[in-house]
């Protein structure tokens, strides 16, 4: 990927302009596979020739049916969409089956570690929003019975090609948004060209506080057992921090933990991840796991130490350290990936709108879509007209999750 990286999620100039490319009126037809087996030739053939997110490689994916979906007795529906005229794969939709509270879901095989949305493409498809719709009605005659769709974190394109899912004439606005940025150029000069002149400085004065405190080192696991280690670390660290702040994590659950320790471990021999840590002497302050895919570095997840080190910013340094890293390895875009971190735009990150899709198949999908469209709106009444209250709510909430954390650890 080259000057793709640039716009890896970003809006095209124009939706209608791209969209009236697309040759006269084509029709489709949809394969529902239901196994990962079954898929597995259509699968590897549209990932290494066509386009497909880090979230959608195959053996991402098959780390989330072996850890998380196994939780959830989820019924897999890959959704393979063909050319009906010549039978040619166009598309590969992973999606499944899930029974929540008395209705059944189609959502995406997402299961909280997928940071975007989008189906495997063919390389250079393109669909007007007639043709996706087209695509989407023939994925919803193949399914088998439910009551609602609900799929999240739709960004517009991916690689710089039209995401057909953010065509579709229902999406709206996610809650979600994401942010990055290209880097080129050389490495070592990357910070002072892509951060304001006082960011710089702010990197150097909080590195040479960090120095003082003993010997720096970044480092990129490249054993099993070094792996391993950072990724004890990182578990640690957000545990810790995200129980003093209330807050959930998807690390305090098992399954999570494993799925995200095999795919590290994955990392060495072929997969995505990369474990990456800034210590001082001995002591790790910082720890990030990443997605190196199509050109581009994924910040997944990133932990710091203690507060004793809040001073030095060791996460904020960590991520300027992995941006030089990702340069160094030839890659053209840094992805902050979903979140609004105030470091994110400090360092030059350009935030993008990601887009929802929710469709009620049945009266009881229409019902529960009302319900979750109730609660988004009224909580965002209360944030705009009750802010103060919110607050409120909100720190009781967290002061309710910290002591059921502190229940369960002791």
């Amino acid at each position: 990927m080259n000057a793709v990286d640039r716009a890896l999620f970003s809006q095209p100039a124009s939706m209608a302009e791209a969209s009236s490319a697309a040759a006269a009126r084509r029709d489709f037809s949809v394969h529902l596979h239901r196994s990962l087996a079954s898929a597995d030739s259509v699968w590897r053939r549209l990932e290494r020739e066509g386009v497909a997110s880090a979230y959608q490689r195959f053996d991402w994916v098959g780390a989330i049916l072996q850890h998380l979906a196994s939780q959830e007795s989820a019924d897999l529906l890959l959704a393979e969409v063909r050319d009906a005229a010549t039978g040619q794969p166009l598309m590969l939709w992973p999606m499944c089956r899930l029974r929540r509270r008395g209705h059944r879901v189609v959502a995406w095989v997402d299961f909280g570690v997928c940071d975007y949305i989008a189906p495997l493409m063919a390389q250079n498809l393109t669909l007007s929003a007639a043709e996706a719709d087209r695509v989407w009605a023939a994925i919803l005659t193949a399914l088998p019975a439910a009551d609602l769709v609900r799929i999240d974190a739709i960004p517009a394109t991916v690689s710089g090609q039209p995401n057909p899912l953010a065509l579709l004439r229902r999406t709206t606005a996610s809650a979600h948004i994401t942010s990055g940025m290209a880097i080129h150029g050389p490495a070592e000069t990357l910070l002072q060209r892509v951060c304001k002149a006082s960011v710089v400085r702010e990197i150097g004065m909080k590195g040479r506080r960090l120095e003082r405190r003993g010997r720096v080192s970044f480092v990129v696991a490249e054993t099993a057992a070094e792996v391993g280690a950072l990724f004890d670390v990182l578990l640690e660290q957000r545990l810790d921090r995200f129980r003093k702040l209330g807050r959930f994590d998807l690390l305090t659950q098992p399954s999570a933990v494993a799925f995200y320790r095999q795919t590290a471990l994955d990392g060495l021999t072929g997969g995505a991840a990369r474990m990456i840590g800034l210590r001082v002497d001995d002591v790790w302050v910082a720890t990030c796991y990443g997605l190196v895919h199509g050109g581009a570095f994924h910040l997944t997840l990133l932990s710091i130490a203690d507060e004793s080190w809040r001073n030095c910013s060791p996460g904020f340094l960590l991520v300027c350290r992995a941006m030089t890293w990702a340069r160094e390895q030839g890659l053209g875009y840094f992805d902050f990936t979903i979140g609004e971190h105030g470091y994110k735009a400090k360092i030059g990150g350009q935030s993008q709108p990601l887009m929802s899709v929710y469709q009620d198949l049945t009266l009881k999908g229409r019902l529960v879509r009302q319900m979750i469209e109730g609660l988004r709106d009224g909580k965002a009444w209360l944030v705009a007209r009750h802010p103060a209250l919110f607050e409120r709510l909100r720190n009781l909430r967290q002061a309710q999750r910290r002591g059921v954390s502190g229940l369960r650890r002791s």
